[in-house]
C-alpha cells in the first residue's frame, strides 16, 4: 500500500476529503520526524515504537575502487519496533493461512546427486 492508497482508505473510513486524509498522513510524517530527530521516541499503544539510534562510524570498502578502504561515518538511522497487538494480528493472520508448498529448490536438495563426469561401464559383444 502506498500513501495515496493509504490516504485513500482513511478518507473513506472516516468519511472525510481525501484532501483531509493526506494532510492528517503529512502532519503524522512530520510529527514522528520531527520527534527523532530530537532523540525523543514516539510510541503508539499495541502499534509499535518509533525511535532512533545512531550506527556507529565503521571502515567500508569503496564500491567503485574495491581496493580503496574509506570510513563511513557515524548516522542516525530510524528504527520501528513493533507492538504486541501488530504482531500478534501477523501471527494470526500467518497461522489461518493455508500451509506453502515447498520450494523446488528444496526439491532439488533432497534428490540425488547426479554427476554428468561419471564414466559409466559397457559391455563389449
Amino acid at each position: 500500500m502506498n500513501k495515496a492508497t493509504l490516504a485513500l482508505k482513511i478518507s473513506e473510513k472516516l468519511n472525510v476529503p481525501k484532501k483531509v486524509a493526506e494532510d492528517f498522513i503529512a502532519l503524522f510524517q512530520d510529527l514522528v520526524t520531527e520527534s527523532l530527530k530530537n532523540d525523543d521516541e514516539v510510541t503508539i499503544a499495541g502499534f509499535g515504537t518509533f525511535s532512533s539510534r545512531v550506527r556507529a562510524a565503521r571502515k567500508g570498502v569503496n564500491p567503485r575502487k574495491p581496493t580503496e578502504i574509506i570510513n563511513v561515518p557515524a548516522v542516525k538511522v530510524p528504527k520501528f519496533k513493533a507492538g504486541k497487538t501488530l504482531k500478534d494480528a501477523l501471527k494470526a493472520s500467518t497461522s489461518s493461512a493455508p500451509a506453502a508448498a515447498p520450494a523446488k529448490a528444496t526439491e532439488a536438495i533432497d534428490a540425488p546427486i547426479q554427476n554428468s563426469n561419471t564414466v559409466t561401464e559397457t559391455s563389449a559383444e
